[in-house]
């Protein structure tokens, strides 16, 4: 996971992508995190517009005017 989110030392960085060309499973294994990682970048939330509306009546309602 370090070395994924560029925490690693430039040794340890070395010896991880040594390890990745040497070892298939590794790079599987990697690859899964990887991909995981940019999906999980990439997940945008939006609130329901009921929500949004809901929020905007309660601030309406709750609004104290100017004096």
């Amino acid at each position: 996971m370090q070395y994924l989110y560029k925490e690693t030392s430039l040794q340890e960085s070395r010896a991880i992508e040594k390890a990745l060309v040497d070892d298939w499973a590794l790079r599987e294994k990697f690859e899964v995190l990887r991909s995981s990682i940019e999906r999980l970048n990439s997940v945008i939330e939006t609130p329901r517009v009921e929500v949004v509306l809901h929020i905007l009546n309660y601030a309406r309602e709750t609004m104290v005017e100017p004096a």
